[in-house]
């Protein structure tokens, strides 16, 4: 194909060549998927390229399964699935341990109030936010690859989880619930959580504020006005001084002691009817299975709660682990969260995950490894067993409060937009969408309309992508897109395509129509290939097409038989099609799609340049036949200067 701005070609095959590095240079043999095969393979995997049967490979590693039963590979396993066998015995206890002690402490701390608070998000009492706090952290610790992740009760999942368990345990409409009636409500509330919780392991608005606002306590309005003043600016005070301040200032504890010594002193549950946390109970709960019953009808509510939980969670250990150079194992993490949720599930607690304040407040504190959680664990411990008496008379304003200033962050983030516009409006457009679908509707049903409208856009992008004609930089054997530069060389006859998309059934069809237009195949049989160039240019017919894969990453079954009708087409119409630089993934379900019965093993090349001095060899072969001038070099040259547009050409 000719005529692409500021492309130079070669029309003709005959001048002398000044080029330092020209195409076809014999560096070496141009080497096809099956050459390289041979060469570099082991040497079980040196049979025709991709001939064995799918059947046949999957039963010879299933016979290779039994040998990989063993005490070696049993103690590889053991230290997959208990991550402290790892790193436990490298654990630097002079340098690390008063780090963790000090920032598991401050976490736990901050736990105490931050999962009473988030228990009442959930709709169940306070103490089983406490349960939330121990559990899961303690599990997290022995199964996590996360050194610096916290997790625990998370503000979103609280929501997401309250909402469900009020819709499956609804409230009586009169209200007035007397004590016994009140203890049954919660257990069946307590069940339908831990029911979430078990279900998202194995697999909010401002109306309604605005509503109970005329029915609220002004008693309960004053402590939480007075408690935002406190906790908002210790946030920020937290946030701007965080370098220069040893630990985080405890704000929270410091306003559940005031408060609860306040409302002791002046009895303000008795006198304005303010509501406080009660009596916490001592201990665990008895283990027991949640109530299964109510699988059914909340597996709607585990799947999104599950999504969210981990995707903040992988998130943030991949954030982490990233500043401090340490791997992450995902199908570790998924199992840690997972059996997180599933057995403190048992102990009727509700869903759980990292959470980014937790985490940085650990990171902050000086935490390194997952020893941190065990500290925590030993604060929460601690108020389960002997503490908690001291918080009975804690306003459940007050933790009201903690709820909102920790959620402080989803209202800073409107901040974010301009920048956001700026880098991605699509990003943008996913945000907003999502934001405007929370708010009316709810926070699961939000996510999830966010969710589709994301990959959505993926999609949508995918389909846009162009197929790019590459060119040579000259002096390299590096391939770009020829609208990138004016520097770079092509040779008559010989087409360069790059699809930097995946193919599914999604693209094929923009994935046909950009291959028809660069070579010129029309539905009514061979054309002359498209130009995108000065309306008199002459377009070259395209003899030898190379198919960069490398941009590839799959092909489903629709994409693969659109290859396949391709390799056909360029046959019938006298192009020969060269692949260069597929992926294991994608050869394989393009052989399976029946690819080599329109191809040879010998036209699938291990990268570009391979095709492309395979291509100009047959070129140059060609013209011999056709001139009877046999014996050239296959060169680039460049053409003398002229006023007309610059050119190649090539010497045989």
């Amino acid at each position: 194909m000719s005529g692409l701005p500021g492309a130079r070609t070669c029309p003709g095959l005959g001048e002398a060549s000044d080029l330092k590095f020209p195409l076809g240079a014999k560096f070496r043999e141009p080497l096809t998927e099956a050459r390289f095969q041979q060469l570099f393979a082991d040497a079980e995997q040196e049979s025709e390229l991709l001939s064995e049967p799918r059947w046949s490979r999957l039963c010879r590693q299933w016979r290779r399964w039994p040998g990989a039963c063993s005490r070696p590979g049993a103690w590889r396993l053991l230290l997959a699935r208990l991550p402290p066998l790892r790193w436990l015995p490298h654990y630097r206890w002079r340098a690390w341990l008063l780090g963790d002690a000090v920032a598991g402490v401050t976490v736990g701390i901050v736990h105490v109030p931050q999962g009473m608070a988030f228990a009442l998000l959930t709709s169940v009492p306070p103490v089983f936010g406490l349960y939330t706090s121990f559990f899961p952290v303690l599990i997290y610790t022995l199964l996590g690859t996360g050194r610096h992740l916290s997790t625990g009760t998370f503000a979103v999942l609280s929501l997401m989880t309250g909402s469900a368990v009020e819709r499956l345990v609804p409230e009586p409409l009169g209200g007035n619930l007397s004590g016994i009636e009140r203890e049954e409500l919660d257990a069946q509330r307590v069940g339908a959580a831990a029911a979430l919780a078990f279900g998202s392991g194995a697999l909010m608005t401002l109306a309604a504020v605005l509503t109970a606002l005329p029915r609220s306590s002004p008693a309960e309005l004053t402590i939480s006005a007075l408690s935002l003043a406190l906790l908002v600016p210790v946030k920020e005070l937290n946030v701007r001084f965080r370098d220069k301040l040893p630990t985080p200032i405890p704000g929270e504890i410091v306003m559940v002691l005031l408060a609860s010594v306040l409302c002791f002193t002046s009895s303000l549950d008795t006198r304005y009817n303010v509501q406080i946390v009660g009596l916490l109970p001592g201990g665990f709960p008895q283990p027991h299975l949640p109530n299964l019953t109510e699988l059914p009808r909340i597996l709607v509510d585990s799947l999104p709660i599950a999504l969210v939980a981990f995707a903040v969670s992988a998130s943030l250990a991949s954030i982490y682990a990233d500043k401090y150079s340490y791997t992450i194992d995902s199908n570790q993490e998924l199992l840690a969260h997972g059996v997180s949720n599933l057995i403190s599930s048992l102990f009727s607690c509700f869903p759980n995950s990292a959470t980014l304040a937790t985490t940085s407040l650990l990171v902050d504190a000086g935490g390194n490894t997952q020893l941190a959680g065990l500290f925590s664990c030993i604060v929460v411990l601690s108020v389960l067993l002997w503490l908690g008496p001291f918080f009975y008379y804690l306003p459940k304003a007050v933790l009201a409060c903690i709820n909102i200033s920790s959620m402080r962050q989803m209202f800073f983030q409107m901040q974010e937009l301009p920048q956001l516009w700026r880098i991605s409006r699509m990003d943008f457009a996913v945000w907003v969408v999502t934001w405007v679908a929370v708010v009316i509707l709810s926070v699961d049903l939000g996510l999830a309309i966010g969710v589709v409208f994301s990959m959505m856009t993926v999609i949508c992008r995918t389909q846009r992508v162009q197929c790019l004609a590459l060119g040579l930089a000259e002096g390299t054997e590096l391939y770009r897109p020829l609208r990138e530069s004016h520097k770079l060389l092509k040779v008559p006859g010989l087409c360069i395509l790059s699809y930097p998309a995946p193919l599914y059934f999604g693209t094929r069809g923009q994935f046909r129509r950009t291959l028809e237009w660069h070579l010129g195949l029309g539905e009514g049989g061979k054309e002359a290939p498209k130009t995108d160039g000065p309306p008199n240019a002459v377009a070259e017919p395209v003899r030898v097409v190379v198919l960069d894969c490398s941009g590839l990453t799959f092909a489903d079954a629709a994409g693969a038989r659109e290859v396949v009708q391709l390799a056909g087409r360029c046959r019938d119409a006298g192009i020969h099609l060269l692949l260069a630089q597929c992926n294991a993934s994608v050869l394989g379900t393009l052989t399976q799609a029946g690819l080599l019965n329109r191809v040879t093993p010998e036209q699938l090349f291990v990268s570009v340049q391979d095709a492309a001095a395979h291509a100009l060899e047959r070129l140059v072969r060609g013209q011999e036949q056709q001139e009877g001038n046999p014996g050239g070099a296959g060169l680039y040259s460049r053409s003398h200067e002229t006023t007309g547009p610059k050119t190649c050409t090539v010497w045989v």
